[in-house]
């Protein structure tokens, strides 16, 4: 025989679930808006200490959105002027967000378009179709920065393109005390003023490296790399469709600029890259093409070492001359 009583404590015990539920709804709703306000309050905060620092940063109608499972501050448009260097940046919306279940990564994206101007370039426009950023934080540094950038493009005042590049990436991430730092770009063009005047073939290339006691040089804000050693992994460029060439190998920078290295230097179709080192230099073309010719008989990925003393450089037995100092 069926208990009615079993019937009414079912539905007592669908009651308190539905009660459980709209109180635990409720909370983390108020938690998610108690947080929200808080990241507003930082923001705020924030650009006030860098007006404090003579930096002007605005960041237009404020909001934190993502609500129920992201959070993350919005802006209608972003600026930074810094007076005292005659620089300053205007760019469109931006976005940023991390998932509750996972708020130690951050992403953030920028909406193009943007002008930048410095003492050295004058007034530039910036477009893009995609540029993104991202991080893992920790204490105390984050564990990766990476920054992404499609069809980027870079306009002088006049209207005439200087730059243009189908895609860039850049990576950052501490390695105990010393900094590792990658980039990846494709398709790079160059406006021949940019390269005195010189008729350069489109790039591509990729750099991965480390910097010893990198971190130090993060916490000091040089700005410059002067006393500071390293290793390249991979550093290479393609000019063109085929020709390119690869370094690797220790190096380090005294007091005064000068390069210290000793590194290997591999080519591949060593015959494609003449053709394209002779086209961006064709005073030297007949030089250039004598050279790589003896390389080609290596193969199609000869290798060769390359010393720099004190900025003396020499590949092989082959002197190429001084290197100016890093700045």
């Amino acid at each position: 025989m069926h208990d009615p009583s079993s019937n009414g404590r079912y539905g007592r015990r669908i009651l308190w679930l539905g009660v459980f539920v709209i109180v635990l709804v409720a909370a983390y709703t108020a938690g998610w808006f108690w947080l929200a306000q808080k990241i507003e309050g930082e923001a705020a905060r924030t650009l006030a200490r860098l007006g404090e620092r003579g930096t002007k940063a605005e960041c237009v109608n404020p909001e934190a959105r993502g609500y129920p499972f992201r959070i993350g501050l919005y802006c209608d448009r972003i600026s930074v002027e810094q007076p005292a260097e005659a620089m300053s940046l205007a760019a469109g919306a931006f976005r940023s967000a991390g998932q509750i279940y996972d708020p130690m990564r951050l992403v953030a994206e920028l909406d193009s378009p943007a002008t930048l101007s410095t003492p050295q370039t004058g007034p530039l426009a910036l477009q893009w179709t995609n540029l993104r950023a991202s991080a893992r934080l920790a204490d105390p540094l984050p564990e990766r920065v990476s920054l992404q950038a499609v069809t980027l493009k870079v306009t002088a005042a006049d209207g005439k393109q200087l730059v243009a590049a189908d895609s860039f990436e850049g990576h950052m991430r501490p390695n105990g005390a010393d900094l590792d730092l990658a980039a990846r770009f494709a398709g790079l063009a160059l406006d021949p003023v940019l390269v005195d005047g010189r008729s350069v073939p489109p790039l591509s290339g990729e750099a991965d490296l480390s910097l010893a006691d990198g971190i130090r040089l993060l916490d000091d804000g040089a700005r410059d790399l002067r006393g500071r050693s390293g290793l390249i992994r991979t550093l290479s460029l393609t000019l063109g469709e085929q020709g390119s060439l690869t370094v690797s190998g220790p190096f380090s920078i005294d007091a005064d600029g000068l390069i210290d290295a000793t590194l290997k230097v591999s080519l591949h179709e060593p015959r494609a890259l003449a053709a394209s080192l002779s086209q961006v230099f064709p005073e030297q073309a007949d030089k250039i093409r004598q050279g790589f010719s003896g390389l080609s008989f290596l193969g199609s990925q000869p290798s060769l070492p390359l010393r720099i003393n004190k900025g003396m450089a020499s590949l092989g037995f082959i002197p190429l001359g001084k290197l100016p100092p890093v700045r």
